[in-house]
């Protein structure tokens, strides 16, 4: 009887030492207990919000270190609005974006009171790469190495972190697209702001943004995004790099409908323009002059930003911009000569043949301009016609 309790003890503790094994193997939160290095890294990514500045979502890194008792979230998309001259810096593209770091639970808190959900992957770093990782993002905390010059595709919160996950983990991982080869910077853009109803951002994108950004994303050059990086990280986990995942759930974000779109309102300013010279009253005249050199001073002033922010920035997106075929800066100049002038007469002419053609062209260009531009070119090739019809 003794023998068989014996026994039977010994079975019961085998399979215990099976069960406390298998639970250590297969819970994440095990594993990190019985880390050396009392380290959990995690990528966090941050569902889209409803606000233009955070319609793409954001990236952090963040680790839990048992040692300190600390909970950490390092973020590199971090910049100073009270820096002098803020608005010329960023226009140039020279404004500095900064590491930061904040407490996990105030990061979550801020997102999740906004309806914007957090996905924690929990990275399988070793101990000694973990360490690491954590050495880096302190050094890179210190006043000298902490600033960096952003650039929202090229080098923005999410690919710097991307470089790090790659940098850090041996072997390296290949981290593959995971948006249709095919697709575009201006393309996976617009994912977001349709989906966000955020037509008058999607112009005012497209208007700045030059041919560049039509060009065809490479695997890693999708990974500005930081949904982006979240899947192409979730799909090595069959190579190790994601060990668990947790999920901070908050609601979906609720996005705002615009029915006062940009192609509503350009087709309402061709109406004005044909509407003012509908009568022969000398009212209207007067009225329908002021109106025609406003839109021709304003649209020559968009040209003339536009050369600037071509020639005179460090932004790389902004090149090469098409838009230059429409905004033409040379209004900025006829709009003051008299319309009877034989130089303005040409001027206007050529204006109407130019735009035309840029109609006719439309799908051929290089560069994928916003449709709801063509309204707005038409009321510019009616301006100009008129203009040519002027009488001193």
């Amino acid at each position: 009887m003794t023998a068989k309790v014996s026994r039977l003890r010994r079975a019961m503790k085998l399979t215990c030492l099976t069960l406390v094994v298998f639970w250590a193997t297969m819970n994440p939160y095990a594993t990190y207990s019985q880390d050396s290095s009392r380290l959990r890294v995690s990528l966090l990514t941050c569902s889209p919000g409803d606000e233009l500045y955070s319609i793409f979502g954001h990236s952090a890194l963040r680790i839990t270190d048992s040692n300190s008792v600390s909970d950490i979230v390092y973020n590199f998309g971090t910049f100073n609005f009270g820096e002098k001259d803020f608005y010329l810096k960023f226009m140039r593209g020279k404004l500095l974006y900064y590491l930061s770091t904040e407490d996990f639970n105030d990061f979550s808190f801020s997102y999740l009171a906004s309806s914007r959900d957090i996905r924690e992957q929990v990275l399988m770093l070793s101990p000694e790469e973990k360490k690491l990782l954590q050495q880096w993002l302190n050094e890179n905390l210190q006043e000298n190495n902490r600033y960096y010059l952003y650039d929202f595709f090229l080098d923005n919160c999410t690919t710097r972190l991307r470089d790090l996950i790659e940098k850090i983990r041996n072997p390296r991982p290949i981290l593959p697209g995971v948006m249709d080869p095919s697709t575009s910077f201006r393309d996976a853009i617009h994912l977001y702001l349709d989906k966000g109803n955020k037509e008058w951002s999607k112009l005012g994108i497209d208007i700045l943004l030059g041919a560049k950004t039509d060009r065809i994303m490479t695997s890693s050059q999708q990974q500005f995004l930081p949904d982006n990086l979240m899947l192409a990280v979730d799909s090595c986990r069959n190579y190790g790099l994601v060990q668990g995942e947790n999920r901070y759930s908050a609601g979906k974000a609720a996005f705002s409908d615009e029915w006062f779109t940009p192609i509503v309102f350009f087709s309402l300013m061709l109406v004005i323009t044909i509407g003012l010279r509908a009568g022969k009253n000398q009212k209207l005249r007067t009225i329908a002059e002021g109106w025609d050199k406003l839109n021709l001073f304003l649209t020559g002033l968009l040209g003339f930003l536009l050369i600037m922010m071509w020639v005179a920035t460090d932004h790389k997106m902004t090149k090469d911009n098409y838009n230059l075929l429409w905004a033409w800066p040379m209004h900025l100049i006829m709009v003051f000569m008299p319309s009877s002038h034989s130089i303005v007469k040409g001027y206007f002419k050529l204006n109407v043949v130019f735009l035309l053609c840029l109609l006719l062209s439309w799908a051929f260009l290089p560069q994928r301009l916003n449709v709801a531009l063509i309204p707005f070119i038409i009321h510019l090739i009616a301006i100009s016609f008129f203009r040519l019809r002027s009488k001193p």
